[in-house]
């Protein structure tokens, strides 16, 4: 793919986001990272189980098969999963994500990509989730830093009674990583969401949550993986949840 066409998958990205109130984040939320392998083929499966300030469980998971479509593009598709408090578990949304690479792994000195995501939920009359973002990787020697700048909003649907228009939120993810062995490695991870992008709630209102992470990658077969990452994270704020487990395991082939 072109470097043209990556300008213009941007540009349309940024229009449709910034031209469509706060999404809720969920507790299998992952840190995405900007590199793509082409060929890749996985078959990935996350939950998380968050305590909500008000004392409610809340749980999530997602089964997903991904394929790295060119050496620039991954995509994935997902079936979405939630059990709230004393709810059935139900299936919650499918989900479309891509990630597109810019520039060559390590061509400049931060790696770069371009998140792109819609979720379109299960229940009738839902609005649906668009989702874009900046994806940043920067390696010294065996530490691996990442920060991600994103940006949601909600469109169609049926609005809620007040009838409040939809506003594109912001969120971040970051991720501090040190490659002890392959098996095993070690770090923290953070996730967080401040509102309305120009207009951040309240610090108190805001939801920010981090703690320490453990990831590793097993070889299982000739060019045939399994990976893993799991964090514990504690809320910083009152409107965060109290703790949050979160984990995904990756088969690739």
């Amino acid at each position: 793919m072109q470097r043209s066409a990556y300008t213009g998958l941007i540009a349309l990205a940024l229009l449709s986001s910034l031209s469509a109130r706060q999404a809720a984040a969920s507790p299998a939320d992952y840190v995405y990272t900007p590199n793509v392998e082409y060929g890749e083929k996985e078959l990935d499966f996350k939950y998380g189980n968050a305590k909500q300030p008000d004392g409610t469980r809340q749980q999530a998971a997602s089964l997903g098969f991904g394929y790295g479509a060119s050496e620039h593009w991954f995509t994935e598709v997902y079936l979405k999963y939630e059990h709230l408090g004393s709810e059935a578990t139900k299936l919650d949304a499918f989900e479309w994500e891509n990630r597109f690479q810019l520039g060559e792994q390590g061509e400049y000195p931060v790696d770069m990509g371009l998140l792109a995501e819609i979720e379109i939920p299960n229940a009738s009359g839902a609005p649906k989730e668009f989702k874009i973002g900046a994806l940043f990787q920067k390696d010294i020697d065996k530490i691996q830093l990442n920060g991600n700048l994103l940006f949601e909003r909600k469109f169609g649907g049926t609005r809620d009674p007040e009838g409040e228009p939809y506003v594109t939120e912001f969120g971040y993810q970051w991720q501090a990583k040190y490659r002890w062995h392959t098996a095993l490695e070690f770090g923290l991870q953070g996730f967080g969401e401040t509102g309305e992008w120009n207009h951040w709630d309240k610090s108190g209102m805001q939801k920010h949550s981090m703690g320490p992470a453990i990831f590793g990658k097993l070889a299982v077969g000739h060019h045939h993986f399994v990976k893993y990452n799991a964090a514990w994270l504690s809320g910083t704020t009152a409107n965060t949840p109290d703790h949050t487990l979160r984990t995904q395991v990756e088969y690739e082939f």
